[in-house]
């Protein structure tokens, strides 16, 4: 055996890239060979999803605008028996993690095809993976009846995301390929495609936060994240995902700056257990070490760095670190109860990572 061991399968996913190619949603659709497409969007994305269906005509079956975080089961089973009841041949699922979550929701017992057109930077339209959250504790998947079939990336869709939330939604992206490059199961491929995801958030999140109508910057993050949405797409999931998806479905702690903050806290924790992966994300970023580094670039461009500034209670701490540690993901650190309380400790007071 040598160092370069590894299993590499290439899945094919159709990606639409431009600014403006939005206007190209009705051949997409009709590519899936579909004709009915129930438009999916979240309560604050009504308007866009209102322009999609405008858009479609009378390919439209009709708009479901309750998408939210996490995925709530009740919602899944109402927005599968609305496609049922209006007849819908697929699904366009326009917004941010939490819409394409929803898509993919209905598509695991409904097959329905997804068209994707993400307007944030979470990647989730290039992956398998679903989570849905019932009584409280969110489950996660993998299975490729719920990828989309196609996506659209169009960075005009993203100009109108606030530099806020783009640089969490950013960070979120970049936390995707950072975990596939010591993932369990990463390959040389997706290892340079998450260096290259991770230096494009890298170099266009503070230019977007600088000037946010900057669309070469726009699109420059949108590629990134198309890079570090078939990052965890292809490879597993570590401690990071693990923490985040405890902290989001049982506290409904926001999605994108729950992973902003605890990344930079994951890296320390596995920062000797992996560390050719965080030379690599080190030079990405510009920084002399990757912990420290991406906590600098959170709390240099105004993201919170604690999760105390996003509703999670000091109580909460201990009930997290057990959860999290009940049913662990792999890791390449061992899983140690009292290190992950004093990760999350660090976490929920936004300290700066320490060795752990």
């Amino acid at each position: 055996m040598t160092k370069l061991d590894f299993v590499y399968e290439a899945r094919a996913s159709r990606v639409v890239f431009g600014a403006g190619h939005l206007a190209h949603l009705e051949r997409e659709v009709l590519n899936l060979r579909s004709e009915r497409a129930l438009v999916l969007c979240s309560p604050e994305q009504v308007e866009m999803g209102k322009r999609i269906v405008e858009r479609l005509g009378g390919r439209a079956a009709g708009l479901f605008d309750q998408a939210t975080m996490h995925v709530p089961l009740e919602l899944a089973e109402q927005a599968r028996g609305i496609a049922r009841e209006v007849n819908a041949d697929c699904a366009v699922a326009v917004g941010g993690g939490s819409t394409i979550g929803l898509g993919k929701a209905i598509a695991l017992t409904s097959d329905l095809p997804i068209l994707a057109i993400p307007t944030t930077y979470a990647g989730s339209e290039m992956t398998p993976v679903y989570g849905i959250t019932q009584a409280g504790i969110k489950r996660t998947g993998k299975d490729f009846r719920v990828m989309p079939k196609a996506v659209i990336y169009d960075p005009e869709l993203t100009l109108s995301l606030p530099p806020a939330m783009s640089l969490t939604s950013g960070i979120n992206a970049i936390a995707h390929a950072a975990e596939g490059l010591y993932a369990q199961d990463a390959n040389p491929v997706m290892s340079l495609m998450a260096q290259e995801g991770i230096a494009a958030l890298a170099r266009s999140l503070p230019a977007i936060v600088r000037s946010p109508a900057d669309i070469e910057a726009r699109a420059d993050a949108l590629y990134g994240a198309w890079l570090c949405g078939t990052v965890l797409g292809n490879v597993g999931m570590a401690l990071h995902h693990k923490l985040c998806h405890t902290l989001g479905g049982s506290f409904n702690l926001p999605h994108a700056q729950t992973h902003t903050i605890v990344l930079p806290h994951v890296l320390a924790y596995n920062r000797y257990a992996a560390p050719q992966a965080m030379e690599r994300i080190a030079r990405a970023i510009g920084a002399h070490d990757a912990a420290t580094g991406l906590y600098a670039l959170a709390q240099s461009n105004g993201a919170p760095v604690a999760l105390k500034h996003i509703g999670m209670k000091q109580e909460d701490v201990e009930k997290a670190a057990q959860i999290a540690t009940a049913n662990p993901y792999w890791n390449p650190r061992p899983i140690d109860r009292d290190a992950i309380r004093a990760l999350l400790q660090d976490a929920f007071d936004g300290v700066a990572p320490r060795d752990a």
